[in-house]
């Protein structure tokens, strides 16, 4: 319990926030280069970035050409700084670890998506499976989608890189 100098009880209140994302970027130019063997160690180091800033990651995947990461986000941690932490600390550990011969960089955007936490099981399903997904659907195709079910206004001559 605090108290004020004059000796008044304060009430102390605590925050309780629960803000999901879905985080969802490609490699430069949608290069199909990341190697389906060692995806998992990236992914996992991608984990490991978010654990340190106090998020808590869901599932992390994707397939040759871009990642989806599903995760809460502590809300002392702005979404543009934290994608820019996972972007840069995962190319070095590409880069360092030899991981993916022919890859160059991520792209220089990213779409981020917000959920309710009963979406949950049905993302997860579907980031789990975008091996099964991309069978017949394009990354670009995908994205569009994403945004379009999101209702966030792009401009498409700006949207790849």
């Amino acid at each position: 319990m605090l108290k004020t100098p004059d000796n008044e009880k304060l009430i102390v209140m605590s925050n309780h926030i629960q803000v999901i994302y879905q985080i969802v970027f490609s490699t430069k130019y949608r290069r199909k280069c990341m190697l389906k063997q060692t995806r998992p160690q990236v992914f996992a180091y991608m984990g490991g970035i978010l654990k340190n800033r106090k998020c808590k990651p869901f599932i992390i995947n994707g397939i040759e050409d871009h990642v989806h990461i599903l995760t809460h986000i502590h809300p002392t941690v702005a979404l543009s700084t934290l994608v820019k932490e996972i972007k840069m600390g995962s190319h070095s550990f590409i880069e360092k670890n030899r991981l993916f011969p022919d890859f160059k960089n991520w792209q220089n955007g990213y779409g981020a998506f917000t959920y309710s936490s009963n979406a949950l099981p049905n993302l997860m399903r579907y980031i789990e499976n975008q091996e099964l997904h991309h069978r017949g659907v394009q990354f670009e195709e995908e994205y569009v989608s994403l945004l379009e079910e999101q209702h966030v206004e792009y401009d498409a001559q700006y949207l790849f890189d």
